[in-house]
């Protein structure tokens, strides 16, 4: 015959780890995922609270430069000396649409890693997801008309048009040459 008080001692000597009684899904695993969800959801509550050393750089900087933004009118040859290096502001061309990206400097400034886009129109680019030169249109010649853009690059372009105008100032527009 079965004996059920010992089954019942074992199934209670299963359930916990140790002579203080937690329970064994308690783990030390399970205590650093909660540590992280815990965490991250206070980041998500308070991201005014942030410690990005990028994001505080990027702020200071634009309180620093807080100067009136004036709505312009920018060609591609206006727009060129806005690349972080011949000015101190950084522009860049999106769908005819040009965003002061100058808090942003560490990616689109001289050194970061879209400062080929500084400057410029950098749609094309953005696009296919290309850093190339050759995504580049010259400045002298008429403002890229996006042709020959498959749907996926069109929505890659357009999702960054949204991330521009939700993050940077958006301070102009960008017309054809003279």
């Amino acid at each position: 015959m079965v004996d059920f008080s010992q089954i019942k001692e074992l199934y209670k000597k299963s359930l916990y780890s140790s002579e203080d009684k937690t329970p064994a899904y308690i783990s030390t695993v399970n205590a650093l995922l909660i540590f992280t969800c815990v965490y991250l959801l206070y980041r998500t509550v308070f991201p005014s609270l942030s410690t990005n050393k990028e994001h505080i750089k990027a702020k200071e900087f634009a309180a620093s430069k807080a100067e009136p933004v004036v709505h312009t009118v920018y060609t591609p040859k206006t727009l060129a000396p806005f690349n972080g290096t011949d000015h101190p502001r950084v522009l860049m061309g999106v769908k005819r649409k040009v965003y002061d990206v100058s808090a942003g400097r560490s990616f689109y400034g001289p050194g970061g890693p879209y400062s080929n886009f500084a400057g410029r129109d950098a749609s094309r680019g953005l696009a296919k997801g290309s850093f190339d030169e050759d995504m580049l249109t010259d400045i002298n010649l008429p403002i890229d008309t996006l042709e020959g853009l498959t749907k996926e690059e069109i929505n890659a372009l357009n999702d960054w048009e949204s991330h521009f105008a939700g993050k940077y100032l958006l301070c102009g527009e960008l017309v054809e040459n003279d």
